[in-house]
Order: structure tokens, then sequence, then C-alpha cells
């Protein structure tokens, strides 16, 4: 039983639902992971690559909160325990113990390159029943594919 209702239809709200609910998983563990990777980090380009990690934490934790209150909104149960985000992120696993710089960019690059064809699986999912929760989709896809674009010139 939802406390919140939706203006969707309960077959939109299932598509939209799953949608969010999948990017807020692929959010939360891609701040994890970028903060595991950024204490981790080790090289000539530590500094650098260090501080865009945590611009990559920042962006993911904005968006996940952003992604988590929208399914609020529609009356969707946001899932953000760790059970849940490691059950079904697309990250995979991260590399344990120090990681040379040239590998943490190549860790992110994957990283996001994984989470960013998935949100666009989503923004095609959310077209007709959502176009409010697409256009959020959209944004932070941009931002991700912004800083795919910075790692992978970082190791160019």
């Amino acid at each position: 039983m939802s406390v919140v209702k939706s203006s969707l239809s309960e077959a939109d709200l299932k598509v939209v639902g799953s949608a969010l609910q999948g990017a807020l998983v692929d959010l939360v563990d891609l701040s994890l992971a970028a903060k595991q990777v950024h204490w981790n980090v080790v090289g000539p380009r530590f500094r650098s690559v260090h501080l865009q990690l945590d611009d990559v934490v920042t962006t993911a934790r904005q968006h996940s909160d952003t992604v988590a209150e929208r399914a609020s909104a529609l009356g969707v149960n946001p899932d953000g325990r760790a059970a849940t985000v490691a059950g079904s992120s697309a990250i995979g696993t991260i590399p344990e113990g120090w990681i040379k710089d040239s590998e943490a960019v190549e860790v992110l690059v994957v990283a996001l390159g994984r989470i960013t064809e998935r949100m666009r699986e989503r923004i095609q999912a959310t077209d007709e029943p959502d176009p409010v929760s697409q256009d959020l989709l959209i944004a932070l896809t941009a931002d991700l594919e912004k800083h795919a674009w910075m790692f992978q010139a970082e190791n160019s």
C-alpha cells in the first residue's frame, strides 16, 4: 500500500518505478565505488584523480537523492539498502588495496560506461509513461557521461 497517490497508471508506475529504482542502485553504488577508489589511489597523478573521484561522488549522491525523492513523490518506495545495492548494481567488484592512478581511471571508465548504458535504457523506458522522470534520467546521464569523458581523457 502506498501512502502517496500517483498520477500515473499502475502499468506506467511499474515501468517508471523500476527505472528509478535501478538508477538509484547504480548511483548509490557509484558513490561508494568512487569513494573506495578515492581512498586507495596512488601514483604520479594522485591529486588530480583523487579530486576528480570526489566530483563523481558528489554527482552520484546529489542525483541519487533526486531520483529517490522522485520515486517517493510517485508513491514508489526507494530502496538504497546495502543488500539491495550489492545485489543489483552494474558496477561490479572494485579492486582491493592500493590502486595505481591509471588503473583507478580505467575502473571509473568501465563503471561509468556500464551505468550510462543502463541509464540510456531507462531513458527509453520512461519516454511514454513519465517524461518528468525521463528528464531527471537525461540530466543525470549527461553528468555521468561528462565524468566518463574526463576520465577517458585522463588516460589518453
